[in-house]
């Protein structure tokens, strides 16, 4: 997979192959960037479900002051170290566990928080209600399903597209 904007534009992403892992498309990483910008300077973004690394790495390359990101499997995680290694990436934070048990330990505020679990497992119903704590005054969630999901209370649809058989979403969370 190749970066597709930013400093490290056309550097190439190596994975392993996991039967969960669906890297998010160039014309879905695309059309995600033009929604949030493609200057991306200093801001904190979270990366729930590392996978290839698509979006964490995008963000950093396009000036994500930090990019946090969260991957439970071991080969995908190595890989994700490799990469960051090899870009010289000291703005992307790794870590090897559960997109809950983070949301759970982590105390920190995102402005950008990037969602795109396996489909079919229920993810985003449990993570959805979790975000708001997490998320900064402006901040802004990306997510991909297999079918644009029911919102929680006070989650809001800025943006919608879909690329075969993904639907993305960027939403906001309505701070009182």
């Amino acid at each position: 997979m190749r970066l597709i904007g930013g400093q490290w534009r056309s550097r190439i992403v190596r994975f392993p192959h996991a039967p969960s892992l669906r890297p998010t498309s160039d014309r879905l990483r695309e059309t995600l960037f033009n929604w949030l910008g493609q200057d991306l300077t200093g801001k904190v973004c979270l990366d729930l479900f590392a996978g290839s690394g698509a979006l964490g790495f995008e963000a950093a390359s396009r000036g994500a002051g930090q990019v946090v990101m969260v991957e439970h499997d071991v080969a995908v995680h190595r890989a994700l170290l490799a990469t960051q290694t090899a870009l010289a990436a000291g703005q992307v934070e790794l870590h090897r566990t559960d997109a809950i048990g983070f949301l759970n330990t982590d105390a920190r505020r995102y402005d950008i928080v990037f969602l795109d679990p396996p489909f079919r497992l229920g993810w985003l119903a449990r993570l959805l209600p979790l975000l708001p704590v997490r998320l900064g005054p402006e901040a802004r969630v990306y997510l991909e399903a297999e079918q644009p999901p029911v919102m929680p209370e006070g989650f809001e649809v800025l943006k919608q597209t879909r690329a075969g058989q993904v639907h993305g979403l960027l939403i906001k969370y309505r701070q009182s």
